[in-house]
């Protein structure tokens, strides 16, 4: 739900009522109270966001684009909306069909743009000439440039990222991040400049928090988390290579490579 629409609707309700409930409640607090929440609700952003553009393709990873998708929504007066080649129906990594209703050729500027990760289906995106050049277009009028897990070798090919600091999904991250003359650094998320990038998959809502944060201050923040009941407890401390068990980050990283090392290999040989 668009959060400055919901809280002004809830609290509209319950301070008309707050009177006829409370008598002895000091008129002055009420009023006050009231005005800060008004103030948490029509909090503008330091740089006016009016489009925020996800771009989807066959194959990209759901939650990378979905994540972001559902979080930056939050920011109120702005369009979020998914774009790809071409209109129609685009798939998933798993096959789950969206349709998309905006085109490369139709949508000229963004004030963010999302470019999620994927697999086999991602490196491929990074040969994809129409692909890269609609990216460097958008680039050009873009507030944030942004990406989530491995949609950062997207990101890479196009240039944007040379000398920059920037972070992805773990697998051959400093490997791959070099190959495109950015540095790599493992943190959450990343920011350099107006680029921000984010690790794997669930990385891509911190980002999106920390978009809004900038955007929208501490409190506004907070009210997105709550709205998105946001505070993970997951049931082990895991989830990176430093912090999971040796054996798994191999068979992770032998499953992964079996389909990408040859075109990452290929890549890096050229």
């Amino acid at each position: 739900m668009k959060t400055n629409t919901f809280l002004l609707l809830i609290f509209c309700v319950g301070f008309n009522s707050a009177f006829s409930f409370s008598q002895t409640v000091n008129k002055d607090s009420i009023e006050k109270r009231h005005n800060e929440i008004m103030a948490i609700i029509m909090t503008q952003p330091k740089i006016p966001i009016k489009t925020i553009g996800i771009l989807v393709y066959d194959g990209y990873n759901t939650l990378d684009a979905m994540g972001p998708y559902h979080t930056l929504a939050e920011l109120s007066g702005t369009k979020t909306f998914f774009i790809s080649k071409k209109k129609g129906m685009v798939k998933n990594q798993r096959g789950l069909e969206i349709k998309v209703d905006s085109s490369f050729a139709e949508v000229k500027s963004l004030d963010i743009l999302v470019i999620p990760g994927g697999a086999v289906e991602t490196f491929m995106q990074t040969k994809d000439t129409a692909t890269i050049n609609w990216i460097k277009k958008i680039d050009q009028t873009t507030k944030y440039t942004t990406s989530v897990c491995t949609g950062a070798w997207i990101l890479g090919a196009t240039g944007l990222l040379q000398g920059k600091n920037a972070t992805t999904n773990w697998y051959r991250a400093e490997e791959m991040l070099n190959s495109y003359g950015a540095k790599f650094v493992q943190e959450r998320w990343v920011r350099d400049g107006k680029y921000w990038t984010s690790a794997g998959v669930t990385a891509g809502i911190d980002m999106s928090l920390a978009i809004i944060d900038e955007l929208m201050g501490k409190k506004y923040t907070e009210s997105v988390m709550l709205d998105l009941e946001y505070n993970p407890k997951p049931p082990y401390n895991a989830g990176t290579p430093a912090n999971s068990e040796k054996i798994v980050v191999d068979m992770m990283k032998e499953m992964y490579d079996m389909a990408l090392l040859p075109l990452i290999q290929k890549q890096i040989k050229k």
